[in-house]
């Protein structure tokens, strides 16, 4: 994973100023490098998959498939190894089931989170997306299930919740969140600042995928999108 972190002090002609050296007085250091950072990420990790997303139905709350049982004991494997400092899951069963092996080897506890469940979807729960395009088309055409979830409610719920969880954090750490495929694309959008007339420019989740963001000096940034390895070390971006 790339870090954000500044990295040794150096002179406005980038020469190096080693600890314990007296820095020429007509050279002042960058004033970024004086601040502490007070970097916090996120790891947004949507669940394994479930006998519904096979059947492309939209889900009310089902349980992991054997195959996604499989995804997320892989998955934990290697988020382990960014050594989360905690872990917060939605509250439906399939979230649950696939933060428990991440759990399990971190020995971190899972916080449940009821504002990171899937968005509500109402009359459609249960139906396959051919079905709701015979059944509601009109609203199908403006995904708006009946009786449901607006998409600008789900972006304000799931985005409150990131917040208030990177707020938990000390500098420095991460935290990883176990959600749902739109629970996750919407509230990320919403916390990056897009407009909602862009919210369809980050792309869906795989199943048991994840991406990273990260939250410096108030702003946030995505890092990571629809992973499932650990990222490489990113050694220069042109900033």
């Amino acid at each position: 994973m790339g870090s954000d972190a500044a990295g040794p002090a150096s002179s406005a002609s980038g020469a190096r100023v080693s600890a314990g050296s007296s820095p020429d007085p007509g050279i002042r250091a960058p004033e970024a490098d004086a601040r502490p950072d007070h970097s916090v990420k996120l790891v947004l990790w949507r669940h394994g998959q479930t006998e519904w997303n096979v059947q492309r139905r939209f889900q009310g709350d089902i349980p992991l498939d054997e195959v996604g049982q499989q995804q997320a004991e892989r998955a934990a494997r290697l988020l382990a190894a960014l050594q989360p400092s905690a872990i917060f899951s939605s509250d439906l069963i399939r979230a649950a089931a696939t933060a428990a092996p991440l759990a399990r080897l971190t020995g971190l506890t899972v916080t449940p989170d009821k504002d990171l469940r899937e968005r509500h979807g109402g009359l459609w729960e249960g139906l396959t997306d051919t079905e709701i395009r015979e059944r509601y088309p009109v609203e199908h055409s403006q995904w708006r299930p009946p009786e449901g979830e607006t998409t600008a409610a789900v972006a304000d719920r799931a985005c409150a919740a990131m917040e208030r969880i990177a707020n938990t954090l000390t500098p420095g750490t991460l935290a990883v969140v176990v959600s749902h495929g739109a629970a996750l694309r919407l509230g990320a959008a919403r916390l990056l600042g897009l407009p909602e007339d862009l919210w369809g420019a980050i792309g869906p989740l795989a199943n048991c995928a994840w991406s990273v963001l990260g939250r410096r000096r108030g702003r946030w940034r995505l890092i990571e999108h629809n992973a499932g390895t650990l990222p490489e070390p990113v050694l220069s971006d042109d900033r």
